[in-house]
């Protein structure tokens, strides 16, 4: 690879290309084992990670959590090029996406890695320098390459309506589910996200009996239960097409896979023989009712308390954030049933029946009120504020029959939410992606389209690379789920680095836009608006590298 990038990659350079990738790794595996050794010893206190020197060094402990992720990244887009080189369907494209993500990403471990708009997390803050040398130098040197994204470009313009930028890796049957919910998208959601999203309108139950026929809200479940019991890669494929075309559609799973998932980890025989079926089928619809409007993310403070009535229970308390839930029979509802108790130790999860409401009465079950959060965006299923006041739940309906283990059982789906939230930020990046490049052909500026200006091109072109990169990391983390590993760092991972790119691609593409993408008529006004929130839920961007960074110090 020629140093200036003047070369592109071909069949004579692409075993050089992945040499240089091999022998640059080394290189950011020693400096992270040196980062996190470093820190284990600062906030050792008696052989264990001390919580309070932790929070001290909050700064530095996230620092080493994007380090990590970038470590990771870089392997597992060295492990996806070499998977396909083995098959010989690695391409010009393939490649290119290799040699600028490598370059860039080791670049920026050098240089610093952008935590958010203005943090950067940089080596000096562990303790830490790096020179690159040998093959990291010389990615670092001729990978993104201004020349290097203008080819990425030409060849993302000829492969204009494929459904990703560079071939995925993933099996045959995975990909014929990613085209049969393209197709979906393209022709139930695409044409009317924009104005579901600007009447603040609720996704129409017709779309979502359509994808009760279509088996999404079964896709995990097992086959005994009334489920197609498919892997968490064919969810993460379904959830990457469908939030392509509304992150609200892609999101109506993930109702069905947290409440399926809390029933298959921590529910009685009796539970799951009950309420899989129907959640199988969508013949009822999950709402997750865990945030309160002082806890956040420290849902172990929560005060929301359920107290014994003869064989049943009542719930006092209120709840806020709650997603789609004016229209849903179940909530997953966490709340308190140890009084003498302030920390998740006393917390129980229960299934607790509602009825659906209507636009004239969203909450006529007895006991429970609510009101709706206006938002910015990620509309199609509404936010509300919750107030219960003696609501009644079943006896039978608390889950697994022994109260004191909701928190455990909660903890138990973060795997599958956070791989399934990935996969919904790849899929407003790709929609970003699709929608910048569509209007920076059309577009024309003195006498040309604005894709032929070069740092339009080169943002683009990190588009399509850096989706590709959370792309592979959060399939990695689903093949681990899938393989019955443990995956929780891996998620939490893609999920931290998933957001970060969605949130980047919308904005790039808003930018390409210039004016036109501030008016609300545009899409991409839209999906700015629906990424943002991906920093936020299941577990804030600082939330997520503080739990990254718990795990990795051990």
């Amino acid at each position: 690879m020629a140093r200036d990038g003047a070369d592109m990659p071909n069949s004579d350079i692409l075993p050089n290309l992945l040499s240089l990738t091999e022998n640059a790794l080394p290189q950011v595996e020693r400096l992270l084992e040196d980062a996190r050794h470093g820190l284990r010893s600062d906030v050792d206190k008696d052989g264990k990670v001390s919580g309070d020197a932790l929070e001290a060094r909050q700064f530095e402990a996230h620092a080493l959590s994007w380090l990590a992720t970038y470590v990771e990244s870089l392997r597992q887009l060295r492990a996806w090029a070499t998977r396909l080189s083995e098959a010989g369907t690695l391409g010009e494209m393939e490649a290119l996406i290799l040699q600028i993500g490598s370059g860039e990403y080791l670049a920026q471990i050098a240089g610093g890695i952008p935590m958010s708009q203005g943090e950067m997390a940089r080596l000096a803050d562990l303790g830490l320098s790096w020179t690159p040398e040998g093959a990291a130098a010389e990615l670092v040197a001729g990978g993104n390459t201004a020349a290097a994204r203008m080819r990425l470009v030409a060849l993302m313009r000829e492969n204009r309506g494929k459904a990703t930028f560079g071939a995925t890796g993933l099996d045959d049957d995975l990909e014929m589910i990613r085209d049969q919910f393209r197709r979906y998208a393209e022709d139930r959601v695409v044409p009317n996200a924009h104005d579901w999203h600007l009447r603040d309108e609720l996704i129409p139950m017709s779309i979502i009996e359509e994808l009760a026929d279509l088996g999404v809200f079964g896709l995990t479940i097992p086959e005994e239960f009334g489920g197609l019991e498919l892997s968490k890669a064919s969810m993460v494929v379904v959830s990457e097409e469908l939030s392509r075309g509304y992150i609200g559609v892609g999101s109506l799973g993930t109702r069905s896979e947290i409440a399926a998932e809390l029933i298959l980890c921590g529910g009685t025989p009796e539970q799951k023989a009950h309420w899989l079926p129907k959640l199988a089928s969508g013949e009822i619809l999950p709402t997750a009712v865990f945030t309160e409007p002082n806890t956040g993310s420290d849902l172990g403070s929560l005060r929301t308390r359920a107290v014994r009535s003869g064989d049943d229970w009542e719930v006092t308390g209120n709840k806020t954030w709650i997603t789609h839930a004016a229209r849903t029979h179940v909530m997953t509802l966490l709340a308190r049933t140890d009084p003498e108790t302030t920390d998740y130790r006393g917390l129980s999860m229960f299934l607790a029946e509602k009825t659906p409401g209507t636009d004239q009465n969203p909450f006529p079950t007895p006991g429970m009120t609510g009101g709706e959060i206006e938002v910015l965006g990620y509309r199609g299923m509404k936010e509300y504020e919750l107030g219960f006041d003696g609501f009644k739940v079943k006896g039978e309906n608390l889950l697994g029959g022994v109260p004191g283990q909701g928190f455990k059982q909660l903890m138990q789906t973060f795997e599958s939410a956070r791989i399934q939230t990935a996969a919904r930020a790849i899929g407003v990046a790709q929609s970003a992606l699709e929608i910048g490049m569509r209007y920076a052909e059309d577009r024309k500026q003195f006498g040309k389209s604005l894709i032929e200006f070069p740092r339009v091109a080169g943002k683009l072109a990190m588009m399509a690379v850096e989706i590709m990169i959370a792309r592979q990391l959060t399939y990695h983390s689903a093949w681990q789920k899938d393989h019955d590993k443990r995956c929780d760092l891996e998620a939490g991972m893609a999920k931290l680095l998933g957001a970060r790119i969605a949130w980047a691609c919308a904005d790039n593409a808003l930018q390409i836009h210039g004016g036109n993408g501030f008016a609300l008529e545009y899409q991409i006004s839209r999906v700015l608006c629906d990424a943002r929130i991906l920093n936020i839920f299941e577990g804030a961007a600082e939330i997520q590298a503080q739990v990254i960074a718990r795990r990795l110090l051990g």
